[in-house]
């Protein structure tokens, strides 16, 4: 009998805990790895760190690290709205969220590989936008998942910024 509790309890399925650690997982993995493979597929560094950037402008490197790191917190506050229900009570906060991952990655390939500059801002305007949208829906529905794409915001603004640098240029 004492064979069968220890047997029954080593089946049971995974811990809530550990459920939430792989979904979180998942939830960060994926716009990371969309933006890293979208950084590999279509880095024009040539283009780029050739053309006279003032101080304000960072390398390469940078710009792309900064877009990683704003992917990990949409993902991490996807996830938080995800944890609380949230895609449920607002499907429209899964569209926008969708939405600004493939603006963001498609401003990538705008800027970088085809140089589109003026459709690039609109693209990036796009993103600010969306940005926005899931800062407010996400905020009604998990406070801190709000405040913390309000960091991915900053960044879009940023990029934009940096995109109408180039048009102003031109």
């Amino acid at each position: 009998m004492t064979y069968n509790v220890a047997r029954s309890r080593s089946q049971k399925k995974p811990s809530t805990a550990s459920r939430g650690v792989r979904s979180l997982g998942i939830a960060i993995a994926i716009p990371v790895a969309l933006t890293v493979t979208n950084i590999m597929m279509f880095e024009e560094s040539d283009t780029y760190d050739n053309l006279d950037r003032p101080f304000w402008i960072p390398p390469l490197w940078a710009l792309h690290l900064s877009c990683v790191s704003s992917a990990f917190v949409m993902g991490l506050s996807a996830w938080l709205v995800w944890a609380d229900s949230g895609f449920h009570r607002t499907p429209m906060a899964i569209v926008m969220y969708l939405a600004q991952l493939g603006l963001g990655l498609a401003w990538d390939w705008i800027f970088f590989k085809e140089g589109a500059t003026q459709m690039g801002l609109g693209v990036s305007l796009g993103h600010v936008i969306t940005i926005f949208s899931c800062s407010r829906m996400f905020g009604r529905i998990n406070p801190i998942a709000g405040d913390l794409v309000k960091l991915s915001l900053v960044w879009a603004l940023f990029l934009a910024s940096v995109n109408l640098h180039f048009i102003l240029e031109d």
